[in-house]
């Protein structure tokens, strides 16, 4: 799956949502970020080789493995993302003000793709992963899709 530049992945699970920046325990302010697993050891395990910044999420139960992710900056300052928010109704691109509502969204299904930057800071160094693109499936409830054709007022 990943090339050394860039990775994608289809029907991917995002977990430690932080589209709109906010400030917390594992965050600076203004810093937005998500996490994605990623699909299968194979796949970090190469990923791992190519310097990409894996991480490994503890397993719940005793005996199951541990779930390989990374961590994915959004930014919109040198190369801003194209993110797309998908409904039955409408396909939205969001942009730096409108990405935050993602944090709280019921998702149904994403794709991304990732680009690297090779960093070296005090001797360390490694790959870290930018959002390039991402398309976000929302699913709507039952009162969502019965009013859907209604306008909305402005």
């Amino acid at each position: 799956m990943p090339k050394s530049d860039q990775f994608m992945i289809e029907e991917a699970q995002v977990i430690f949502r932080n589209f709109e920046g906010k400030e917390g325990q594992y965050n600076q302010n203004g810093d937005r970020n998500f996490a994605v697993i990623i699909p299968d050891e194979k796949t970090a395990q190469k990923m791992l080789k190519d310097r990409w910044n894996i991480k490994y999420l503890e397993a719940r139960e005793e005996g199951e493995p541990n779930t390989p992710y990374i961590q994915v900056a959004v930014n919109f300052k040198q190369r801003p993302p194209h993110i797309v928010m998908l409904t039955s109704r409408a396909r939205t691109i969001l942009v730096e003000d409108t990405v935050a509502v993602l944090d709280f969204a019921e998702i149904e299904k994403v794709d991304l793709i990732c680009r690297g930057y090779e960093w070296n800071v005090n001797g360390k160094a490694g790959v870290k992963a930018y959002l390039k693109s991402l398309f976000v499936t929302v699913e709507e409830d039952e009162l969502e899709r019965k009013y859907s054709e209604i306008n909305e007022s402005q």
